[in-house]
């Protein structure tokens, strides 16, 4: 298994030695995962922080309609989980599944939580992608209260810039908050002007 990518991610944030590097490599799985399969469906305990690869996730709700809400995508180099379960170890209300065919990395939570003793620089890094994960939480809440839906179309293309050629119009519209329908007209009307 090839960790370079996630190592480089950390890097970002902490500089990890060769020993600590090795340490943490130990307790990584590997996983490929086909599209549509889920790594976690609501109800079940999130015992894993997974790191995307390749390929892309997704974490949404269904609402008592059978709507599906798009919270977050996970591209390459992204991480997902549902934190409230990781932490508290309540079951999940949020479902992770992969739009295509992808590859994560991920680390069990026992493994993550003795990560934190054993190689305490591990703590820094999870404050800081906690609080990365708050602020960008924040943002989604601001813009989707107080931004018309172009906006909101807008700050999603400068957040997944990768993803805007190859999501669905569907998986888009669910994440701001608009059904497809209008996410079409909107953007062929947009296309006119």
């Amino acid at each position: 298994m090839d960790i370079s990518l996630l190592l480089n991610n950390i890097a970002r944030y902490i500089d990890l030695n060769k020993e600590e590097e090795e340490h943490f490599a130990s307790l990584l799985h590997h996983k490929k995962l086909k599209r549509k399969q889920f790594i976690l469906e609501e109800g079940e305990i999130n015992t894993k922080s997974t790191f995307v690869t390749s390929g892309c996730l997704r974490s949404y709700i269904v609402d008592k309609n059978g709507i599906e809400h798009v919270l977050q995508f996970a591209p390459r180099e992204w991480w997902i989980v549902d934190m409230r379960s990781f932490i508290t170890g309540s079951p999940a209300r949020l479902n992770i599944d992969a739009l295509e065919e992808s590859e994560i990395i991920y680390i069990n939570k026992t493994d993550f939580d003795n990560l934190y003793i054993t190689v305490p620089k591990f703590e820094r890094f999870s404050r800081i992608l906690g609080q990365n994960s708050l602020a960008a939480y924040q943002y989604r809440q601001i813009d989707n209260i107080a931004l018309p839906a172009m906006e909101r179309y807008k700050h999603f293309c400068q957040l997944y810039p990768s993803l805007i050629k190859s999501l669905p119009q569907k998986q888009v519209a669910s994440y701001i908050g608009v059904t497809p329908e209008f996410l079409s007209k909107m953007l062929n009307t947009t296309l006119i002007k």
